[in-house]
């Protein structure tokens, strides 16, 4: 079966640090690009970043300005969200995608063939 398993959401003060963690199994890992959305509570859900198969590209949305970090270990199936200087608007549920799609896809939720259950983020002022 394929499985993405998001994990290491949690509650933190404004200021502070959390890495996501992507774990994923039951396909070829290193074939995919995997992305990253989240969705707050009432609104909907929002592309923020994403990495290359191969790792060699990564790319954030812009209101992001550079607070947050994308990697990947395609030996242990996984992708990381490093996010530093949280903010109260970062509270979301996040979620990590996988795609097989051209790389021009890579924000495009509707692209991507496999989700995780996500994982909350919640950021207290």
């Amino acid at each position: 079966d394929v499985q993405l398993q998001a994990s290491g959401g949690g509650l933190v003060q404004t200021g502070g640090s959390l890495r996501l963690s992507c774990a994923a199994s039951g396909f070829t890992f290193e074939d995919y690009h995997i992305g990253w959305f989240r969705q707050a509570p009432g609104k909907g859900r929002y592309w923020i970043s994403s990495i290359s198969d191969s790792a060699d590209i990564t790319i954030y949305a812009e209101f992001l300005k550079g607070r947050f970090t994308i990697s990947r270990d395609n030996a242990k199936n996984t992708v990381y969200l490093q996010m530093n200087s949280l903010k109260p608007e970062d509270t979301a549920i996040y979620y990590c995608a996988a795609t097989k799609a051209p790389w021009r896809w890579f924000k495009i939720a509707t692209r991507f063939q496999y989700w995780g259950q996500g994982t909350q983020v919640t950021v207290s002022s």
